[in-house]
């Protein structure tokens, strides 16, 4: 059966290949993103090869105009089977002690604030229902601190517990919870992490043969497709040369 899946932070990385994943597995898709313009050029994209897509312009920074987005879908969009919650960002490489204010307070408020919200806002009509998967979109940075990514591991960390307490206040009901943890990914995740040096970014992926963002989105359409008794609670997805956050062997 086909499913509705709503995917934050559509617009591009590992957002826009769960988009395009999901579509080609036959599902339709509610996307969103800040970038109006990008946001309605996937959406005809998608459309034009046969998905149903309805786009959604906000931040999920913005609970008000999350909020009034989410509860103004039409009647036919608001049962949403699946919630990818995907948007998030690392900002600065730098050591705690120096780290920019700005920078802490977008990463707190995007991947954790933001997908808390997100998820207040979908999972209450999945319990009514009794029905739903969530798929949070994790890191290995969670598992471990590595150096100079202090906020964002955080972030990251916060992210597996907030997973894992969701999976136990759903275990009474058929709504499954997945944290899925990427190792290196080739998207603008670096370009965005260093303010737009696209040289220091590259540099990130030099040597070794990263993930892409297909890679996460084809475990991540693997997960809401297991049969209804399995949960795919957490999957750790790594480049083949990368044995940790902090461990990548370039050669």
């Amino acid at each position: 059966m086909n499913k509705t899946v709503l995917i934050t932070g559509a617009t591009s990385g590992i957002g826009l290949s769960c988009a395009r994943k999901f579509a080609a597995n036959g599902d339709r898709l509610i996307i969103t993103g800040r970038n109006a313009e990008r946001l309605a050029e996937i959406g005809n994209d998608l459309a034009s090869r046969g998905t149903q897509v309805l786009t959604l312009v906000f931040d999920v920074r913005d609970r008000e105009a999350a909020t009034k987005c989410i509860e103004s879908l039409p009647a036919e969009w608001q049962a949403i089977d699946v919630l990818v919650n995907n948007a998030g960002l690392a900002l600065g490489l730098e050591p705690e002690y120096e780290g920019d204010y700005d920078d802490w307070d977008t990463m707190i408020d995007t991947n954790i604030k933001g997908l808390l919200t997100m998820t207040r806002l979908v999972v209450p009509g999945m319990v009514k229902r009794d029905s739903g998967h969530i798929i949070n979109i994790g890191s290995v940075a969670g598992d471990a601190a590595y150096a100079n990514g202090n906020v964002y591991c955080a972030t990251k960390s916060a992210v597996k517990t907030i997973t894992d307490g969701l999976r136990l206040d759903v275990a009474n009901t058929a709504i499954r919870v997945t944290n899925l943890k990427p190792g290196l990914v080739e998207t603008n995740f670096s370009r965005t992490r260093f303010h737009g040096d696209g040289e220091r970014a590259a540099s990130v992926y030099k040597g070794i043969k990263p993930l892409t963002g297909d890679d996460i989105a084809d475990v991540a359409v693997y997960a809401s497709n297991a049969p209804a008794h399995v949960q795919i609670a957490e999957v750790l997805i790594l480049a083949t040369h990368q044995g940790s956050g902090s461990v990548i062997v370039r050669k």
